[in-house]
C-alpha cells in the first residue's frame, strides 16, 4: 500500500509541535462557564425545550466535560497498545520505533491534559459530574481482542477527532475560547495519530490472512457495541449530573424524553462520527469492501 506520508514524515512534523500541559490549563487559564463548551451537532441541548436557557448550559457543559473524560479514558487503551506495538521496533532504531514511541508519548500528554482539565472543570462547575470506568477495566476489556481490532479503533477515534474539531469546533465561535484552546491542541497532535494508525493498520492487516482481517473488523464491531452500552450509561450519568446542577429533578416524562435523545447525540459524537468518516472508511475499504458496506449501513443508526 503506498501513502503520500511515511514514519519519517510524521515523526518530522510531530517534532514541529511542541506544547506543555502548563502552558493550556491553570492559573489564569480559566475555563468560562458562561459559555458552552460543545457545539450544538453534538451536545443537541436545544431540542430539551423542558430546559431553560440556562439550563441548557449546564447541560452543554456536562457534555464538554465528559468529552475530555472519555478521551481520558480511551488514550488509556491507545497508550499500552501503540507501546505494545512500538516494542518490537526498538532495536531497529529506525524511524518507525521513534515515530511509535513519539505517538505514545504525546498519548501521555493527553492523560494528563484531560485530568488537569477535569480537576478545572469540577473546581469551576459546582456540582459532581461523573464519568464511565474504571478506564483500567475498559482498557482491559478492549486490549484482550485481536491488535487489528484495537488498531481500527484507535483509527476511528483518531479521525473522529479530526473530523470534530474542523467541521464544528474551529468555527464555532460561541464556545469557551479555553475549552476550545484544549481541543485545538489536542487535534494538532492527534492528525499525525490518525497518519501513524492508518500504517498500524496496514502493517498488522499484511501479516494476516483475509479471514483473521474480516474477525478483526467483526471484532472492531463487536468494540463499537460494548462502548454503545457505554454511552447509555454516560447519558444517565449525564442526566444525574444535570439534576444535581439545576437543583431540580425532572418529571418522568422529561426524563424519558432526555434519555433517547441525548443517547443519540453520543452516538453521533463518538461513534457516528467516526464511523463514516471518509479516510476511516478508505481503509477499511482497502481490507474488505464488502465489510466497508456493511459498516456503512451500520453506522445509519448513530447519525
Amino acid at each position: 500500500m503506498t501513502y503520500q506520508y511515511s514514519f519519517k514524515d510524521c515523526l518530522q512534523r510531530a517534532e514541529r509541535i511542541t506544547w506543555r500541559v502548563e502552558d493550556l490549563i491553570g492559573g489564569d487559564k480559566k475555563l468560562d462557564f458562561s459559555r458552552p463548551f460543545m457545539p450544538e451537532s453534538f451536545a443537541r441541548t436545544l431540542d430539551l425545550d423542558f430546559l431553560n436557557e440556562a439550563e441548557q448550559l449546564k447541560l452543554n457543559q456536562i457534555r464538554g466535560h465528559a468529552y475530555l473524560a472519555i478521551f481520558g479514558l480511551v488514550e488509556e487503551f491507545i497508550l499500552p497498545f501503540v507501546l505494545d506495538h512500538a516494542r518490537p521496533l526498538v532495536s531497529a532504531a529506525d524511524y518507525r520505533a521513534r515515530a511509535f514511541l513519539e505517538f505514545a508519548s504525546e498519548e501521555a500528554k493527553h492523560i494528563h491534559l484531560f485530568r488537569r482539565f477535569r480537576e478545572e472543570f469540577l473546581a469551576g462547575f459546582g456540582a459532581r459530574c461523573d464519568v464511565i470506568g474504571p478506564p483500567e477495566d475498559i482498557a482491559r476489556h478492549v486490549l484482550s481482542h485481536p491488535p487489528l481490532a484495537v488498531a481500527l479503533l484507535t483509527l476511528h477515534i483518531e479521525w473522529m477527532t479530526q473530523r470534530h474539531y474542523q467541521e464544528s469546533i474551529k468555527d464555532d465561535q460561541r464556545l469557551d475560547p479555553q475549552f476550545k484552546s484544549l481541543l485545538l491542541h489536542h487535534w494538532m497532535e492527534e492528525h499525525q495519530h490518525a497518519h501513524l494508525d492508518t500504517l498500524m493498520v496496514h502493517a498488522i492487516a499484511d501479516g494476516l490472512s483475509q479471514a483473521e482481517i474480516d474477525a478483526g473488523i467483526d471484532a472492531y464491531v463487536e468494540l463499537g457495541g460494548f462502548f454503545d452500552g457505554g454511552l447509555e450509561q454516560q447519558t444517565a450519568l449525564d442526566l444525574d449530573a444535570l439534576e444535581r446542577a439545576i437543583g431540580r429533578t425532572l418529571t418522568d416524562a422529561q426524563r424519558e424524553a432526555f434519555r433517547p435523545q441525548q443517547l443519540q447525540a453520543n452516538r453521533w459524537t463518538y461513534l457516528g462520527s467516526g464511523m463514516t468518516h471518509p479516510r476511516f472508511l478508505e481503509t477499511l475499504g482497502q481490507l474488505s469492501a464488502p465489510k466497508r458496506r456493511a459498516i456503512e449501513e451500520a453506522a445509519a443508526g448513530f447519525c
